[in-house]
């Protein structure tokens, strides 16, 4: 006897029943689901949130920056804005100041002799004793890169005079050296040469100030030798192999590698040398003699300021002196594209 199939299975009897619990835990997993990624994403917080945040952190900055700004206000810009007020008036600090307008800086120029005599005598200083601490720099730096045993010890010892050489004991042991019957005199003197000091000698003070200066090149030694460590030695030993010889891989290598270091070194060489004072100060016991050949333009400054009691006519050479060092790092910065080579420079 046939049998008839049995008829196939409608969809709805596959569907199987979900019950209202099961339901009720997906939407409730769905839902921590969604609000965990809410808190995951910050753009998610409402615009009033986010400003209120960014309020706080902004105050929080500012807050910060509280110390620095009340320092930079208080201790530098308000006092160069009271200098250049006082430049403009003749004011001896017991009487009010009066204002005279240009008439200090027309007198600095036109009627004030000592005032170029330091002048020649502040540049003289800066662009001889600059370089020259520059070069001395540049040839211990490269030596000690060259050096592996006792590098350590070197260095050192050459950068401990930049820690001290700014100091009054070393301005006066160097007064006492360079001095009459001082070591460097009698050593000299023992080779036949009698100078009779250098301290009281008009035309050998300057060079011993510049001697001072360059004794002091280790902070510069050390910036220097920190930019030959980065030169990297294949471009020497590709330089080699083309049948360079160490002074062409010198000019061709090192100098171009080393061009921004140079660059920030002589910046800052020039701007310290236009600030020197204690070590002058103290050789010449305040007087920038002998025949004004230690007057630098900080010394005359002072002299003008605080001997004299013409603090009005002192704010003006302090601000022609700012100008002068500002002409020059413009100068400088204008004209670093020509020789300054950085690394990604296509030039």
């Amino acid at each position: 006897m046939l049998r008839h199939p049995d008829p196939a299975p409608s969809p709805r009897h596959l569907e199987q029943p979900v019950s209202t619990t099961a339901t009720r835990v997906i939407v409730t997993g769905e839902k921590r689901r969604r609000a965990l990624a809410n808190k995951r994403r910050p753009e998610n917080l409402s615009r009033p949130t986010q400003r209120s945040r960014a309020r706080k952190e902004t105050l929080a900055g500012y807050g910060f920056l509280v110390p620095w700004l009340l320092g930079f206000f208080g201790l530098t810009i308000i006092p160069m804005g009271y200098s250049l007020y006082l430049s403009f008036t003749r004011y001896n600090i017991f009487t009010p100041p009066r204002w005279i307008g240009l008439d200090n800086y027309i007198r600095l120029f036109t009627n004030d002799p000592q005032f170029i005599q330091s002048a020649q005598i502040t540049l003289i200083y800066v662009f001889v004793g600059t370089p020259i601490t520059l070069i001395a720099a540049l040839l211990v730096a490269m030596l000690l890169n060259y050096r592996d045993k006792g590098a350590g010890f070197f260095r050192s010892a050459f950068y401990a005079p930049s820690l001290i050489g700014g100091s009054v004991s070393v301005a006066i042991v160097w007064r006492a050296m360079f001095g009459s019957e001082g070591p460097v005199d009698s050593s000299l003197a023992a080779l036949g040469i009698d100078l009779g000091g250098w301290i009281g000698n008009p035309s050998l003070v300057l060079p011993a100030m510049i001697i001072l200066s360059i004794w002091q090149f280790g902070a510069t030694m050390v910036i220097f030798l920190a930019g030959l460590k980065q030169v990297p030695k294949e471009l020497y030993e590709a330089a080699e192999m083309d049948g360079a010889g160490a002074w062409h891989r010198f000019r061709a290598v090192t100098l171009p590698m080393l061009s921004p270091v140079i660059f920030f070194n002589l910046l800052l060489g020039l701007i310290g040398a236009f600030q020197v004072f204690a070590s002058a100060y103290i050789i010449s016991n305040g007087s920038g003699g002998p025949a004004g050949m230690t007057n630098f333009v900080t010394i005359y400054l002072y002299k003008r300021g605080f001997t004299d009691g013409q603090m009005g006519y002192a704010a003006a050479i302090a601000w022609i002196l700012l100008i002068v060092v500002a002409i020059i790092a413009f100068i400088l910065f204008r004209t670093q594209r020509s020789w300054v080579h950085y690394a990604g420079d296509n030039r």
